[in-house]
């Protein structure tokens, strides 16, 4: 079922509760202001939608994001920067997500393209997709979040490097370098990312969301204080009707019935 067929955010829902946000920007679906807002209004949305069990994000055309509007972002004023660096908040909207986020790498993930797939918890790419962060030829860097997030994820030397040269990735090194899941064949993305969001959604939600909370909460902070958040969210997992459904299936030898509570 799909939601406002004029967006730029078009939502789609299924039965399973895999909400679909497609990015709707022709012809590259780039980052533009308006996109943006809505992106973040729909993902705020989502975080108190009860039958919402898993996101996939994707773009429109076969194609994911080419990164910012280069239109917009040759007006080189602070109130338009501004606006684009709203995409951060959703890139934190997208964390705070105590669902999972799976992306689909369609042709490329550039620039603020790709700092926007950075900020989803699985990513899969098309084998003859491009991911990369190109704004130095620009005169830029990666300001929406992909200046930290690169470099937690790949460490300093590398993202010095991915950014300061702007290289554009092929899906294999993407894969070596951690910054995607998985690669498959280039008409085979969007299946496989859908399959993967089905599994994610099937599963204990609340046990999910928990294991994504402590995975972010982990960066930056010592290992006691991980370990006293780990512990708070074992016994908050205690009370769920998840945690009973699972042992009980274990024990009858049958498939769980998860309802995310």
């Amino acid at each position: 079922m799909s939601d406002d067929s004029g967006s730029a955010v078009l939502v789609e829902r299924s039965a399973t509760g895999v909400v679909s946000l497609v990015l709707r920007h022709p012809p590259v679906n780039a980052m533009t202001p308006e996109l943006i807002e809505e992106l973040l209004q729909t993902v705020d949305e989502l975080a108190s939608e009860a039958t919402a069990r898993a996101v996939l994000l994707r773009g429109e055309g076969g194609k994911f994001c080419a990164g910012a509007d280069i239109e917009v972002m040759s007006d080189h004023s602070r109130p338009t920067y501004r606006l684009m660096r709203r995409q951060v908040d959703v890139e934190d909207a997208l964390e705070r997500l105590e669902i999972p986020v799976v992306c689909a790498i369609e042709r490329f993930a550039l620039g603020g393209g790709a700092e926007m797939a950075l900020a989803c918890d699985v990513r899969v790419i098309g084998h003859g997709a491009r991911f990369g962060f190109p704004e130095a030829a620009l005169g830029l860097f990666p300001g929406a979040g992909g200046s930290q997030r690169l470099t937690r994820l790949v460490g300093i030397s590398r993202a010095f490097w991915l950014m300061a040269t702007g290289a554009r990735l092929s899906a294999d090194d993407a894969l070596a370098y951690g910054l995607v899941n998985e690669v498959v064949e280039d008409g085979a993305v969007l299946d496989r990312a859908t399959a993967i969001a089905e599994q994610l959604a099937a599963g204990p939600t609340r046990a999910i969301g928990l294991i994504k909370r402590l995975v972010y909460e982990s960066w930056g902070r010592d290992l006691a204080t991980g370990l006293a958040h780990e512990e708070a969210a074992v016994f908050e997992l205690l009370e769920t009707d998840d945690l009973k459904e699972g042992f009980a299936a274990f024990r009858e030898k049958r498939q769980p019935r998860f309802l995310g509570r």
